[in-house]
């Protein structure tokens, strides 16, 4: 399966870049207390001027926490002295879950397959462009990952998704994720936990990492909007809807116009929107479709004289029938 070799594009993302107050940092270039091997003992990957370095027979490096629906910040540089070609150039990845990879690859003036580059979902998806830094140079990767949800039975519910920023520029588009990663051949899906560990993966090269958080995402799906239509509803004759129609001036030269159609009422504000209202009683009507809310004063005879609109925090008071700036 032939691809096309993504164009070049240039970066001026300044690094490091510094973790948000929610993040957690996995290596802080410090230690590497949070991390492992892949039978639990301490991994044999080394630190050194405060950045975690691949070492040749040491195997992947896990965190020793696990994570589902992410955000994934990583820097990470190849060897400043250039060794090898293609797929021996600088060679590690950046697996979610352990499984899904993130390609890690000296891709600066080197040529490999489009799929197998640097910022490539490995074996599936090149990136949109090649972002790549010069070796030795710092890069980063900001990976936004959905995982793939299971059914009971095993099968696959949702794929999982990945997009990927490269050096600040977008690279992966919300991608949906054929498999685990595997070389050569596509591997299908297999039920696994919500949650894994990272992975990082020794490649036989000596690439670095530094700067390593995360900050956990909401789960899909995240609930609706509360919906104050739980209030009561009235049902009002059309003579008496008929009183509340008509111009209401705030500060602005432009009305909000009450119309009637039948016996429904809209709002129209700037002329342009036509918005359903709800009465839940003579002085309470809501939007049906978004969070405002409209509280009317009535007159001694219970005919409208003004109200007030409430919406985004905001409460703008109108008067029936002129403009205050008129």
């Amino acid at each position: 399966m032939k691809r096309a070799t993504p164009s070049v594009v240039s970066s001026n993302l300044v690094l490091p870049f510094p973790p948000p107050s929610d993040a957690i940092v996995l290596f802080d270039g410090v230690d590497l207390s949070k991390w492992r091997a892949v039978d639990n003992s301490p991994s044999r990957w080394i630190i050194q001027d405060g950045c975690m370095e691949s070492v040749d027979g040491a195997g992947f490096i896990y965190s020793r926490d696990s994570f589902g629906d992410i955000q994934l910040h990583v820097e990470w540089a190849t060897p400043a002295k250039v060794e090898g070609d293609s797929q021996g150039r600088g060679n590690s990845g950046v697996f979610l879950m352990g499984l899904y990879e993130v390609q890690v690859l000296d891709s600066y003036n080197n040529r490999t397959y489009a799929d197998g580059q640097a910022a490539a979902i490995y074996g599936q998806y090149p990136p949109l462009s090649n972002a790549s830094r010069g070796p030795g140079e710092w890069q980063s990767y900001d990976i936004f990952f959905r995982r793939p949800r299971f059914k009971r039975d095993g099968t696959v519910s949702k794929p999982g998704l990945m997009t990927v920023l490269h050096n600040g520029i977008l690279v992966q588009d919300n991608e949906e994720i054929w498999g685990p990663t595997s070389w050569l051949q596509n591997h299908p899906y297999r039920s696994h936990p919500d949650q894994l560990p990272l992975a990082f993966q020794d490649h036989g090269n000596p690439v670095r990492y530094r700067n390593v958080w995360v900050r956990k995402l909401d789960e899909w799906t995240r609930p609706g909007p509360t919906n104050d239509d739980t209030k009561p509803l009235v049902t009002m004759g059309e003579s008496v809807l008929e009183g509340y129609v008509g111009d209401y001036y705030g500060e602005s030269e432009h009305p909000f116009v009450i119309t009637r159609e039948g016996s429904q009422l809209f709002l129209r504000i700037l002329g342009v929107s036509k918005l359903d209202l709800l009465a839940h009683s003579k002085t309470e009507f809501t939007l049906r479709w978004t969070a405002g809310k409209i509280i009317f004063d009535l007159d001694d005879s219970q005919k409208p004289t003004a109200f007030t609109f409430y919406l985004g925090g905001q409460a703008i008071k109108t008067q029936k029938g002129s403009s205050s700036t008129q």
